[in-house]
């Protein structure tokens, strides 16, 4: 099995905050599974982190990305309001992009690439 370069993309935003693909990852997650416990769970996330990382993305933006329905009858949960439901697609649709746009390069760096290196391994 040939492993492939990827490319991500991390956008540097102008008050200080930066979407990449862990936030992108958990918006997906919480899309997915209709929870913030278990995006976070599916990836190994505590419910703490998962929850203060989607805060941060709500606050990054004028419009929250992620709303959340408090317990009860029908359960309690969480999804992606349609702000967050485009930033989402808008994330992918740019990763996409720079994959699209780099393919050749990163098909060169693939043959090129030593698959015996291992970082921390010195070999004898």
């Amino acid at each position: 099995m040939t492993s492939r370069p990827e490319t991500t993309i991390r956008i540097d935003l102008e008050n200080g905050v930066r979407l990449g693909p862990g936030k992108a990852q958990l918006l997906a997650l919480i899309e997915e599974h209709g929870s913030i416990r278990a995006a976070g769970a599916s990836i190994g996330m505590s419910y703490r982190r998962a929850w203060l990382l989607g805060d941060e993305i709500n606050r990054m933006f004028r419009q929250p990305s992620i709303f959340t329905r408090h317990g009860g009858k029908s359960g309690g949960g969480a999804g992606l309001t349609e702000f967050g439901q485009e930033l989402l697609s808008r994330y992918r649709r740019m990763n996409q992009m720079v994959r699209d746009a780099t393919q050749a390069d990163l098909d060169w760096l693939a043959v090129h690439t030593d698959p015996d290196f291992h970082p921390g391994e010195k070999k004898d």
